[in-house]
């Protein structure tokens, strides 16, 4: 039987996100993990939080996946100045993710649960996207470069390997009885 995780992504937009995700599907499922998504591969009649919960809770570890969603052309984010005075820091060519990549590993989060968040080049890091939030390493993928010379990497072979021994520690752990000693 397959380890269930919790796979969350934005919504791809590109052919190369799409096959981005359908490889990470093929990855997770030869290591004997059951990617699952709401809306992908699980439907339910509930508000998407209450959804989102059964699952995770039905989930051993959580996979996030953060897509270039919203494109930001030119902007400004708006932070203090030395002395504290309002000032503009310029943005340009960068992009969001979906809100959803917040949210489901926020979630995650308070259920205990390993998690693990790749981020598209380019995508601002912020929220649980910067980096030392969730406390674990948050690598960058490049879509303008093969899919397979990443998947190949030690970066990715190394941390996934590590979060797949939490998932697999989790699932143990499931199905013991509380200690009281």
């Amino acid at each position: 039987m397959n380890i269930p995780v919790f796979l969350s992504y934005s919504r791809p937009y590109t052919d190369h996100q799409q096959e981005f995700i359908d490889r990470v599907r093929e990855f997770l499922a030869s290591r004997g993990l059951e990617s699952r998504t709401l809306g992908v591969t699980d439907y339910d009649m509930d508000e998407p939080l209450t959804a989102i919960r059964r699952l995770m809770l039905e989930s051993n570890g959580l996979l996030a996946i953060a897509f270039r969603r919203y494109h930001i052309e030119e902007g400004a984010e708006k932070v203090r100045g030395e002395q504290g005075e309002p000032k503009d820091r310029l943005l340009s060519d960068q992009y969001f993710s979906s809100a959803w990549c917040q949210i489901e590993p926020a979630m995650a989060f308070q259920l205990g649960l390993p998690i693990l968040i790749f981020r598209e080049k380019g995508v601002i890091a912020d929220g649980v996207l910067e980096k030392g939030v969730l406390g674990t390493y948050l690598p960058e993928f490049d879509l303008t470069k093969p899919i397979d010379d990443y998947l190949k990497a030690p970066e990715w072979n190394q941390i996934i390997a590590e979060w797949e021994g939490y998932v697999r520690v989790v699932r143990k752990v499931k199905g013991k009885p509380p200690r009281l000693y």
